[in-house]
């Protein structure tokens, strides 16, 4: 092995950078999902965002063996939390990568770490890092014949290929995620959402909303899905307060995941543990949890 290692570029945006660590991310789970907590979509729906704080970005490092990148260590708001995914052939650069993030990322960091990698776990006390109780959970459904939803009478669903509404799409996230009042409609805001939905990987044909009968959005589910993968990730999801628990977003998450079972995904990853998920067919897969040197 040639290790090497560089920072990512500090220009914000879709660059040759961005598009390499997706090769990665891409490659790294094409026969087994080892990062299920961090696929490429996740990735590239962090670009997408108006959150990402683009002043750190020099600080997410690579390492390569030769051409290749074999491991990545990141942030996906701040530099305040670390998440590290490595080929399965280069789990000896662990400590490399962790003793990196110790000293590069900001001082009160967390590093979230799999549950079940003992390995890692023994290298992160030996740096005197412990673990907190901030988790992150990981959901699979299997995509089958048997998935099936019905809506009430009078809803419907649609792609956002079928139906590009930017002001609807903005205002079922924006009250969706329980905003208060009116969802914002000046030129900076509709260019934030315009740009989430902008991804070199965006597929509007997976993206779909649920419409009530006046034709507002009233639920929503994005998804990334690659077809040159078996999976897919859910991200984001949401339901207009004054109509949840009418199966609304069932409705969004199983369309979104059929039609990618359509294309040839076999399964559906989310980043959530919510019993709204266990209740529509998916299941836990992984626990990480966040380690901390400072308590």
């Amino acid at each position: 092995m040639s290790i090497k290692f560089c920072n990512y570029t500090s220009q914000p945006g879709f660059t040759d950078d961005f598009l390499k660590v997706y090769d990665f991310l891409k490659r790294i789970n094409m026969e087994n999902v080892i990062t299920p907590n961090f696929l490429w979509g996740r990735w590239e729906w962090m670009f997408s965002l108006r959150y990402l704080n683009k002043s750190f970005l020099d600080r997410i490092g690579i390492w390569k063996d030769d051409d290749k990148i074999v491991a990545l260590a990141t942030y996906e708001t701040n530099a305040d939390e670390a998440y590290i995914c490595v080929d399965k052939d280069y789990n000896c650069l662990k400590e490399d990568i962790l003793s990196y993030v110790k000293h590069n990322f900001n001082e009160e960091h967390k590093v979230l770490i799999d549950d079940k990698d003992n390995v890692f776990q023994r290298i992160a006390i030996a740096n005197g890092y412990k673990p907190t109780q901030d988790k992150q959970c990981t959901s699979m459904i299997d995509i089958n014949p048997n998935i099936s939803y019905e809506l009430p009478q009078g809803f419907s669903v649609v792609s956002l290929a079928e139906r590009f509404d930017l002001d609807e799409y903005n205002k079922v996230l924006f009250k969706g995620f329980n905003h208060e009042g009116e969802p914002p409609r000046t030129e900076e805001e509709m260019l934030n959402r315009k740009t989430e939905l902008s991804g070199p990987h965006v597929n509007l044909e997976h993206n779909i909303a649920v419409v009530a009968p006046n034709g507002e959005f009233v639920s929503y589910c994005g998804m990334w899905y690659d077809s040159d993968t078996d999976y897919a990730l859910v991200e984001p999801v949401a339901t207009n307060p004054k109509y949840r628990m009418m199966g609304l977003g069932k409705a969004a998450v199983l369309e979104a995941v059929m039609r990618c079972g359509k294309l040839g995904a076999k399964k559906a990853y989310v980043g959530s543990s919510q019993q709204f998920y266990y209740s529509i067919g998916f299941y836990p897969v992984s626990t990480e949890t966040f380690w901390s040197k400072k308590m």
